[in-house]
């Protein structure tokens, strides 16, 4: 039986209406074991998408591969496709995985798509000797429908679990994750790619953790809190007050049409495209500029190359408080905040990469640091356009992330083309200052769109058939 909770004690919420903390929120409850559930699924996620980025280069030369006795593929010619494949995969389901979250519940599509990228990662070693290039292609665009599942249905996790005036440090820790197993990834994989078990070994480690995410995740998941039976009576009233939970809500159609033709929607979809297009042109390339402009082995490689996201990761967490305290302390308006946060996260990125363009390969120092600032301080944007999703659109908000995610994604495939457009010689440094300086260039505009005509409030769109039933 469920327990009596004075509803006096909790604030009455509206579309424009500021929310104020009840003072029975418990600190410390069971929708923070699902977002650490959804933490870890992103930290492990990125894992697999990594692991490639720095696994080809042993996978590709026979000087940096540690076990003779394992094959290397130095005839590979079109590795920037294989890196880039993945994201052919992964633009495809993203609607689909927004409609299944919502309508189904995300917890067992999620179980299943991961189980099956574990075993797709244990097969890679096998993909690649028998199958070659074409099989590792066919591999990724499958593991990147894998992945196509996990951020719709993390936004729809926020807008279901997560109380607004928490949204901000919980959704930048929930997305920043990816760029704490991007840190580990890169340092385990170059580890285990440098020792006696050679770089299948890699694989194998991100698909155990895959599966161990599974077996988690069925034991303590759920996708509400109305299906969590350990949840206290006082959370999951405290969660359903804050956010206006109404079967009406939950169950409403997706306007596509207005969503289609709203402004503020292509603002955030052109932030979430700039800052995509920066992220995987320095992920998929890190490693190889590491190892032919700075000259690193494989080992210090992945240390160095993971430098920057171990910043990233702890600024996250930082610029996720900051931006929470800013807008329930009234300091400035939720979409200002949005735009703040944005454009540091791309601005001051934009200015690091030209730098980088004009480093010399004896200047390592320099080079690691401006890497770490580019990285570093585009966590900002995870206090800006990644969670302006659910401020837009708290009904829709995995509907909104799959078709922005999805179309922004686009950048993840022609990212690595166009490194393989302006990049010849890799030990040429006025090509890499080109690849620096267009990702720079992407960073300035879509931060711009996204300044002048993004929001931080609630579209119309968002109610609008509740409403309707409501006169009729």
């Amino acid at each position: 039986m469920s327990k009596e909770v004075d509803k006096s004690e909790y604030t009455s919420v509206s579309q424009n209406v500021k929310i104020v903390p009840i003072k029975k929120a418990p600190t410390i409850g069971h929708r923070h074991l699902q977002a650490f559930l959804y933490f870890l699924m992103g930290f492990v996620a990125f894992g697999f998408r990594v692991c490639l980025s720095v696994n080809i280069v042993a996978m590709t030369d026979p000087l940096v591969n540690s076990n003779p006795d394992i094959p290397t593929y130095p005839h590979w010619t079109k590795k920037n496709l294989i890196l880039s494949s993945f994201f052919c995969g992964y633009m495809l389901p993203q609607i689909f995985a927004a409609y299944v979250a919502k309508k189904y519940g995300a917890k067992w599509f999620l179980v299943g798509t991961m189980t099956l990228q574990s075993l797709l990662s244990f097969l890679t070693p096998l993909t690649a000797a028998h199958f070659g290039e074409i099989g590792m292609m066919i591999s990724r665009v499958m593991q990147g429908c894998c992945q196509g599942f996990i951020f719709p249905s993390c936004a729809h996790f926020l807008s279901v679990w997560i109380p607004p005036q928490e949204r901000s440090r919980i959704g930048s820790t929930i997305y920043t994750a990816g760029k704490g197993g991007t840190l580990f990834a890169l340092i385990i994989t170059g580890l285990l790619a440098a020792s006696s078990y050679g770089w299948p070994m890699a694989f194998h480690f991100f698909g155990v953790c895959g599966l161990g995410w599974c077996i988690l995740m069925i034991i303590f998941g759920y996708d509400t809190p109305q299906e969590d039976s350990r949840i206290s009576c006082v959370e999951q009233e405290y969660i359903e007050t804050s956010l206006g939970y109404t079967e009406d809500s939950i169950n409403q159609k997706t306007p596509w049409r207005k969503i289609l033709t709203s402004v503020p929607v292509w603002a955030l979809l052109a932030a979430q495209t700039g800052s995509n297009y920066c992220f995987w042109t320095i992920l998929t390339q890190i490693p190889s500029y590491m190892n032919y402009m700075m000259n690193f082995d494989l080992k210090k490689n992945g240390f160095w190359s993971a430098m920057p996201y171990l910043v990233f990761w702890i600024l996250g967490t930082i610029f996720g408080i900051l931006s929470d305290w800013m807008i329930n302390k009234e300091i400035v308006s939720r979409g200002a905040a949005r735009k703040i946060f944005n454009s540091i996260g791309l601005l001051i990125p934009a200015c690091a990469l030209i730098a980088l363009g004009f480093t010399r390969s004896d200047q390592t120092t320099q080079a690691v640091v401006l890497l770490i600032i580019a990285v570093g301080l585009n966590a900002a944007c995870f206090s800006g356009f990644a969670v302006n999703h659910v401020d837009l659109s708290p009904n829709h908000a995995g509907s909104l992330m799959g078709f922005c995610n999805g179309l922004a994604q686009t950048s993840g495939i022609i990212a690595p083309l166009m490194v393989q457009v302006f990049i010849h010689d890799v030990r040429n440094p006025l090509e890499w200052r080109n690849v620096f300086c267009l990702a720079a260039a992407v960073n300035v505009v879509t931060s711009t769109v996204y300044d002048l005509f993004g929001s931080g409030e609630i579209q119309p769109w968002n109610t609008e058939d509740v409403e309707e039933d409501d006169k009729k």
